[in-house]
């Protein structure tokens, strides 16, 4: 018999609230303010960019700009054309496929749930971005589809799911060498993932001590 979870309890009450499409809209925004940004830029007489006014700053949110709270998860993960374009369909592949595989509900729940986070590690250490944010959305996506393929280079075909060991292995040299703020920085960040698939996590750990011990009863006979 199938056993509701918190998340399907949630989903029946609040589920209508969920937003469609919401990746379409994440990325539309960073495009926007990377294109304002560029405009801005190209002004020799402006050194003012549109991502100064919505980075997270928790000094300036205290004196009143709350904004900030949000609009830094739509900071552009990269200030070249090229890579921009390239960031953002690779966002809006992973955001709508796991929209597709979750549905609209649960997929809004990670993705907010990802920024409370963020907001939380930004309160408590001055500071935050969207690059662990983004990161949890590849992670989530490597490990419902870990044999996707991808060409890195545009040339080595590569499935997601070894990119993902290389993105936990920056995650724990992260842990290792930051300040204690930086560490709790990467741990408050990186909450959702670990709230939506520690039981996928710790089946596979449980799979695995099962596998060993019957391998190893298998030797004695």
């Amino acid at each position: 018999m199938y056993r509701q979870t918190w998340l399907d309890k949630l989903e029946r009450k609040c589920g209508r609230f969920a937003i469609p499409g919401l990746m379409n809209a994440v990325v539309f925004g960073m495009g926007l303010v990377f294109i304002i940004d560029l405009v801005t830029a190209a002004n020799p007489d402006n050194t003012f960019t549109l991502s100064q006014l919505l980075y997270f700053d928790r000094e300036a949110i205290l004196h009143g700009q709350v904004w900030r709270v949000l609009t830094f998860a739509l900071l552009p993960p990269s200030s070249s054309p090229f890579w921009i374009v390239l960031s953002l369909y690779f966002y809006w592949l992973i955001g709508s496929a796991l929209e597709a595989q979750w549905g609209t509900f649960k997929f809004n729940v990670y993705y907010f749930s990802g920024i409370l986070f963020n907001i939380l590690s930004g309160m408590l250490t001055g500071s935050a971005w969207n690059t662990y944010l983004n990161m949890t959305l590849f992670l989530a996506f490597a490990v419902i589809f870990p044999n996707f393929e991808m060409l890195l280079f545009f040339v080595l075909p590569i499935k997601v799911k070894y990119l993902a060991l290389v993105d936990a292995f920056f995650l724990v040299a992260a842990l290792v060498y930051n300040s204690w703020p930086g560490r709790l920085s990467v741990l408050v960040s990186v909450l959702n993932f670990v709230l939506f698939f520690w039981r996928d996590g710790y089946d596979i750990i449980r799979r695995e001590i099962r596998r060993q011990q019957n391998k190893r009863k298998w030797k004695r006979r």
